[in-house]
């Protein structure tokens, strides 16, 4: 199957997420008043993702003050409420991005190694910084969980861009 990236200043595909915040759901790609960073992650199974989004959670005032966060997986609800019990996040935790999305959004996706893992298909980690128009400005893809942002850097670009109005890069 091809691989097709993410093209930055497009208009993203609107999709929605089931949340365990008080909202119930999380709609992304659609106009709204503030920019939004996407975070995906691998699922409950990835302790890299924890650790990483245990440094996200340790910053998450810095990072709501510039732009709405929202954090989602191919996690099934009962996964993603037990990894939010278990470690506290202070973040809207999203949960059953479906592979369609996963694609959409041009992540690389893994088949489980083994049940223990997980059993299903899931997103490698992606980063997505997205305009208030539901453009893209930021992509950052991996496929594998051991390369992420370093998320005081993309913090700081980010607020750099948006302070500056700053055009998409990677355009040519």
């Amino acid at each position: 199957m091809a691989f097709a990236k993410p093209i930055s200043g497009a208009q993203i595909e609107e999709m929605s997420f089931p949340s365990l915040g008080s909202a119930g759901s999380v709609t992304i790609g659609q106009p709204k008043d503030r920019w939004t960073m996407l975070f995906v992650y691998r699922g409950k199974h990835c302790p890299r993702c924890k650790r990483f989004l245990d440094k996200l959670n340790a910053s998450l005032a810095a990072w709501t003050e510039v732009l709405d966060v929202v954090v989602v997986s191919a996690d099934t609800k009962e996964k993603a409420a037990a990894d939010l019990e278990e470690l506290g996040w202070d973040f809207d935790l999203c949960y059953g991005m479906t592979e369609a999305q996963m694609r959409s959004l041009g992540l690389y996706v893994s088949s489980p190694l083994s049940n223990a893992e997980t059993t299903g298909m899931f997103a490698e980690p992606g980063a997505f910084g997205i305009r208030p128009n539901g453009t893209l400005m930021l992509v950052d893809i991996s496929n594998g969980p051991a390369a992420r942002p370093d998320l005081d850097e993309l913090l700081d670009g980010m607020k750099f861009n948006i302070e500056n109005d700053r055009p998409e890069r990677g355009t040519a």
